[in-house]
Parts: C-alpha cells; sequence; structure tokens
C-alpha cells in the first residue's frame, strides 16, 4: 500500500482533479490524501475574521463568492446528470452550515468547524468524480481516525487503531480517498493538525499503516539544492535523508513543513517528493540512508531577530544561561541559533510577537543589543567532524559576505550563518556556485 498527498494546488480545478484522477488510478493500494482546492483556506479564514467582527454582510460576500466557484467546478468536472446532482447538493449543503454563523455564535471551536469545511468539499466532489468515471473508491472521513490528545500531538495509537478498524471493512478496496490537515481534538472538537497540514496528515497515515512508501505530489520537482527564487541552475536532489530533508525544511525550503516527515522517519518509511505538474520527473526520495562525503543543499530562512546578550557577571557564573533560557520560554519562543563568549551570548528568533517583553526581562540582568531583518542560510550535508575541507569551502565562498553569527556542532547535517537579509541573495549564489 502507499499513501499519496496532493496540495491544494494539484487539485485546484476541475482540470488539475482529472489529472490527480490519472495518477492515482491502477491495480496497487492506495490512501490519497487530498487538501482543500487551492485558496479555499484564505477565503474561510477571510469569512471567519467577518464573523468575529459580527460583519455579517462581509462575511456572505465572501461566502457566496467561494460557493460560486465551487459551483462552476461541479458544472465543469461532471458530464452525467447523476453526479452533477450530486455535486450540486454537497455544495449547498456546506455553504448553508457556513451561512448559519452568520445568524448564530462564532467561537474558536465555530471557526475551526469552518476551516475543515474546504477538505470536506474537495474530497467529496473527488469522489464523485472517479465514482462517475467507474473507479471503486472509497471517502474515509478523517475526522472518524484523525485525532490529537490534550498536548496537541498526534495520538498515534488512536490513529493507527480506528484507521485499521474502518480499513477492515473494505478488504476488497484498493482506492481510498481522505482529507489532509484536519482532525479532532482530544475533546472531540473539530480542530486541525497545524504544522505541516495535509503532509503531516500523510505521513501519520502512512506511519500508522506502515506503508510502502508515501508520497507528496507538489508543484516543483523535488527539493532543490538552492532556492531556485534566488539562484539559476538548481538541480532537484534525487535522494537525501529525514535528518537532512528536516534541516533543510526547518530553515527555509518551502516544499516541506519541518515537522511533516517525522512520523515517517520513525516508523522507517520512505517519503517521495513528486512533481504533478511533470508527473515523470524523478523528484526526491527521503529514507533513512545516509549519503556520505557530500554537501547535500543550502537554505535560507528570512525574518530573523539577532539578539546579543552581554553581562560582566556571566564571566565564571553558573546559571545564566538558565535565567536567558527561561525568559523565552515564558513567552514561549523558540530559538534557533546560539553562540556563547565569556561575556555574553547571542541567539536568535524567528516570531517577535513577545520580543519587547523578552528585551524588558533580560534588561533586568544585562545589557541586551537587537539586530533585525537577518537571515540564516543553512549549508546542509555529510558534517561530521571527522570530514575535512568542508568548513574551508563554505567560508571561502563567504569571504565577501559578512557573517553576523556561526553555529556548528549541534548537527551533523547542518551548519548555520547568519547574514543580513540585504546579503542573502549574494550568499546563497556564492554558495551555489563554490559547493556545487
Amino acid at each position: 500500500m502507499k499513501v499519496l498527498k496532493f496540495g491544494g494546488t494539484s487539485v485546484g480545478s476541475a482540470q488539475r482533479m482529472r489529472e490527480v484522477a490519472d495518477l492515482i488510478t491502477g491495480s496497487d493500494r492506495k490512501i490519497v490524501v487530498l487538501s482543500a482546492m487551492s485558496g479555499t483556506t484564505n477565503s474561510l479564514v477571510e469569512i471567519a475574521n467577518y464573523l468575529y467582527k459580527k460583519n455579517y454582510d462581509g462575511a456572505n460576500e465572501v461566502i457566496n463568492r467561494l460557493e460560486r466557484g465551487y459551483l462552476n467546478t461541479v458544472a465543469e468536472l461532471f458530464k452525467k446528470e447523476e453526479f452533477k446532482h450530486k455535486g450540486l447538493e454537497l455544495v449547498k449543503s456546506h455553504f448553508d452550515y457556513v451561512k448559519s454563523f452568520t445568524k448564530d455564535v462564532f467561537t474558536v471551536f465555530e471557526e475551526k468547524s469552518v476551516l475543515a469545511q474546504g477538505e470536506l468539499l474537495t474530497t467529496a466532489l473527488f469522489n464523485f468524480y472517479l465514482q462517475e468515471n467507474g473507479h471503486d473508491s472509497v471517502l474515509l472521513p478523517a475526522l472518524d481516525f484523525m485525532r490529537t490528545n490534550k498536548n496537541n500531538e498526534p495520538d498515534t495509537v488512536y490513529i493507527r487503531e480506528n484507521l485499521e478498524r474502518i480499513m477492515s471493512d473494505f478488504e476488497g478496496t484498493h482506492l481510498f480517498i481522505t482529507q489532509g490537515y484536519i482532525c479532532r481534538n482530544a475533546f472531540g472538537e473539530v480542530d486541525n493538525l497545524q504544522r505541516g497540514g495535509s503532509d503531516y496528515t500523510a505521513s501519520l497515515v502512512g506511519a500508522s499503516l506502515e506503508v510502502e512508501e508515501i508520497q507528496i505530489w507538489t508543484d516543483i520537482d523535488g527539493m532543490h539544492n538552492n532556492d531556485p527564487r534566488f539562484v539559476e541552475n538548481t538541480t532537484s536532489i534525487a535522494e537525501i535523508s529525514f535528518d537532512e530533508a528536516a534541516e533543510l525544511a526547518y530553515f527555509g525550503a518551502k516544499i516541506l513543513h519541518p515537522t511533516s516527515v517525522l512520523p515517517a522517519k520513525l516508523a522507517n518509511v520512505p517519503v517521495k517528493v513528486l512533481n504533478t505538474m511533470d508527473p515523470e520527473a524523478v523528484g526526491t526520495t527521503i529514507s533513512s540512508s545516509q549519503h556520505k562525503n557530500r554537501i547535500t543543499a543550502v537554505a535560507a530562512k528570512d525574518g530573523i531577530t539577532a539578539i546579543k546578550i552581554k553581562s560582566g557577571r556571566m564571566l565564571l557564573a553558573f546559571g545564566f544561561l538558565r535565567k536567558v533560557f527561561e525568559i523565552f520560554e515564558s513567552y514561549k519562543t523558540p530559538i534557533d541559533m546560539i553562540t556563547t563568549s565569556e561575556v555574553g551570548v547571542s541567539v536568535t528568533i524567528d516570531n517577535d510577537r513577545h520580543l519587547d517583553e523578552i528585551l524588558d526581562d533580560l534588561r533586568k540582568f544585562s545589557t541586551v543589543e537587537v539586530d533585525y531583518d537577518q537571515v540564516i542560510v543553512c549549508v546542509v550535508g555529510d558534517l561530521v567532524a571527522e570530514n575535512k575541507g568542508y568548513a574551508n569551502r563554505i567560508f571561502e565562498a563567504l569571504k565577501e559576505i559578512p557573517i553576523r553569527m556561526i553555529s556548528y556542532g549541534g548537527s551533523e547535517h547542518n551548519i548555520s550563518l547568519l547574514v543580513d537579509a540585504n546579503d542573502k541573495k549574494d550568499a546563497l549564489q556564492a554558495l551555489s556556485a563554490k559547493l556545487f
């Protein structure tokens, strides 16, 4: 069995749905995870914002616009009157549900239900299309098996047991369709997985069932060795390890969320990143295999704030770093990079929501300097300490680029460097020219 995930762009129109159907139909057993049609979730968020403000005219305007788009999709997607009627009834029922909140109370609980409508609609329409064309497919409601625990982490035992229970009723079926992103929380309320979205769903499903492989279908032919928006002639990476993929995803490679492949890694299920627009492209295979003596790729993470914390009392003092970390922990602000010296510590964060409060607390026992609009440039590969020459090649490439921080040794797969945002493009291009 395989798990195949298709994002919103891949099912963003009737024509795209037809193309996806051609890709998934075959004799092998598979579960297909779908995101909402592209643009749907953004519109649902906009509707929710209007509802919170009790601006019902604004909400209805967006609802009607989105509904017209789905009605047009139904008209284009189906040929038989029976399925056109089913599609129209489906769209009407979902949008009547959303419209009901313009007449009733609206809280965060209702918002989660509204946000789930995109996936529910898209998967149902897609399943109707498969049935219209003679495919024996079954719609697996994600809300029947995908659940998080009280810590908002996936309840893997619940997911596995309920998936196996539901699928045992369809022993002869080879094609299953389900929703990405949405789930129920520990209290049975409609919720979502947040981090990683539909990729996370595919990984959790694949790991639970210990499938042959998980395929993430997107609009680019795999993970690239540099950012093609800033560097010419980048190439896709045919094979990469789970650890390298996680580093690249965390430090800027937008094709995957950093946590999305973790369940697959723990279950040792390979993940393939493939291109819906070019199905014949090799793409990228992510697995437990490690590639020795190789620099794999470069990525960059924008929107970084660097904080330099200095204190004369740090010299020979224990507990200083603990006090620093406790401040960031109290404001739930993760640290990306850290470097230390005898008199201070420098850290970077990518979430400045509580920056003012953090700085106020730090200034109670230290002096603080802040650099805004920074970028972390991350070099990923086999960077174990025994390998000679890689650091020299990296710093030789960046000899004309001012480097503000360096982090090396925390991982065998990553060297991170902090540069000003104005130097990002030059840094990426210089590294690409020297390393690849």
